[in-house]
């Protein structure tokens, strides 16, 4: 069937919900759905293959959904077209359907908004776009909070904000109705602790989900299409529904939201998953909304089933860092993408495709992202992250990593927490300072460095025979580059101060180990 239809209504990858408002009103009759699978979204960046699955499997499974509800539906599958980008195979269903409106909601990416867009304009067809409602904070709303800030952005403000706004964790029986429960907004001290010295012990296992037909045909689908991908399907278990994504929240809830709170920074070999919720891709995608697991956190902690300091910091990552990352996303766009403040220029590592280092806590990290395609905040932040700013790789190159690698990386939420927070990128745009650590570091937070060809401090190296842990060597000259702006900072004074204590010769080796180092990431 083809012809002119009405609305023509482009529901994306990371929109799957009945709830959208682009679906609000439709005339199966006069108006269709549009969904594309398009192979350029796999390859515009090296996708992990259980992601591009994720997004597939998910999408007919929504296109499942959409039909049982009645909507009128046009399904643009991976080998329907010769041409392999999104915007490309739109226009080719513009000319088909030659509808009087293309509507959708607004992307989660700056370079799909362009794109479409254009297609729009260049077929000749008026375009409607609508706010995200899945959000708790539109564009608007977040432009206005942050139209008088002239300088850097404060997460912590923002989220206080949306506390009051949304009736998050209020003291209702408070002399004032907008004091936060417990009497303090932020219980991150509670929130650091590393596992015990014996190990973290029984963690109940997340909800996993057997793929059903359908998701086997996409599986088998991925491998014959992008065979040379990075990462493994052995391991699929990601919710592709709604029903399924209500189940994985509910277990979280009721099994491993009582301890997340207090290991969430916590990292052990061979224990991929943790007290984590792993929420964030049923959530990216839209299978879930905020405020459901908002609430069912929330009640979780009102009846007693977890406590608040955990129950806080879960609901901070959600209604505050969430919210507060896709509005500074689409505030500093384009520049964003380009953002290079230190002027780091070297190339990714090779292993950072193949796990293939003798750094633990590095090899661990991406060992079990390219099984899942997961790996939590602190792994992402203080591991990865942390090696791509110390070793002064390209912000480019280690966003386009991150964009690839993880199932729930969708641009609006990656690349913030790349350029911003991972690799000050942006010069602190909304960050206080650059967010820097030696190997001690992960000594704490981690049984990685007792299993570690290198030695996290020069005292262990010396003792044991060992050479230096990189990420020591690195964190030490990333000081001695940057001591005037450090010393600037009373964030980073103290680490300042630490490296004006040495002489010229432990500078002078600093240089040269670093340098040491740089010359072979390949083979660290």
């Amino acid at each position: 069937m083809t012809g002119t239809v009405r609305r023509l209504v482009l529901v994306l990858g990371d929109q799957l919900t009945l709830n959208s408002p682009a679906l609000k009103g439709l005339d199966p009759a006069r108006d269709r759905v549009l969904m594309i699978e398009a192979p350029g979204e796999a390859t515009g960046v090296w996708s992990h293959k259980a992601r591009i699955a994720l997004f597939i499997s998910a999408m007919r499974h929504f296109r499942e959904a959409l039909r049982e509800a009645g909507y009128a539906v046009e399904y643009v599958s991976l080998d329907d077209s010769d041409e392999p980008a999104l915007t490309g195979r739109l226009a080719q269903q513009l000319q088909r359907w030659q509808p009087e409106v293309l509507r959708l909601v607004e992307p989660g990416e700056w370079r799909l908004q362009q794109g479409i867009a254009a297609t729009a304009t260049d077929a000749g067809v008026a375009l409607q776009w609508l706010d995200d409602t899945h959000f708790l904070c539109s564009r608007a709303d977040f432009a206005r909070w942050a139209g008088p800030y002239r300088g850097s952005l404060r997460m912590e403000y923002f989220y206080r904000e949306m506390r009051r706004r949304h009736r998050v964790l209020i003291d209702h029986e408070a002399a004032k109705s907008d004091q936060p429960e417990g009497g303090l907004w932020n219980y991150d001290a509670d929130n650091r602790k590393g596992y015990p010295k014996r190990g973290p012990g029984l963690i109940p296992p997340p909800e996993i989900f057997e793929p059903d037909a359908l998701t086997r045909e996409v599986l088998a689908e991925v491998e014959r299409r992008f065979p040379n991908h990075p990462g493994s399907l052995a391991h699929f278990v990601w919710p592709v529904t709604r029903s399924q994504a209500l189940v994985a929240l509910q277990a979280f809830i009721d099994h491993r939201l009582i301890h997340f709170g207090e290991y969430q920074d916590a990292m052990w070999s061979g224990t991929p998953f943790g007290w984590h919720s792993l929420l964030a891709s049923s959530l990216n995608l839209h299978l879930l909304d905020p405020r459901e697991v908002i609430t069912a956190a929330e009640q979780a902690y009102r009846e007693g089933r977890a406590p608040l300091h955990g129950v806080e910091g879960f609901i901070r990552q959600i209604l505050g860092w969430r919210e507060f990352i896709r509005g500074v996303y689409w505030r500093d766009m384009p520049q964003m993408a380009e953002a290079n403040h230190f002027d780091h220029h070297r190339p990714l590592p090779r292993w950072f495709w193949t796990g293939d280092t003798r750094m633990a806590c590095a090899r661990d990290a991406i060992e079990q992202t390219l099984q899942y395609g997961y790996a939590h905040h602190i792994q992402r932040l203080m591991v990865t992250g942390l090696f791509g700013l110390l070793a002064e790789i390209d912000p480019k190159q280690v966003a386009a990593w991150y964009l690839a690698v993880y199932v729930d990386a969708v641009e609006w939420v990656e690349l913030p927490n790349v350029a911003g927070m991972a690799l000050y990128a942006d010069g602190g745009r909304f960050t206080s300072k650059p967010y820097v650590a030696s190997g001690a570091y992960i000594q704490r937070m981690s049984n990685h460095c007792g299993q570690c060809a290198y030695a996290p401090d020069a005292k262990s190296s010396q003792a044991i025979g060992k050479p230096l842990c990189p990420y020591t060597v690195l964190y030490w000259h990333f000081l001695d580059r940057h001591e005037a702006a450090l010393s600037g900072n009373p964030r980073t004074a103290l680490m300042a101060r630490n490296v004006a204590r040495l002489d010229p010769a432990q500078r002078e080796r600093i240089r040269a180990d670093a340098q040491h180092v740089l010359g072979h990431l390949d083979d660290l």
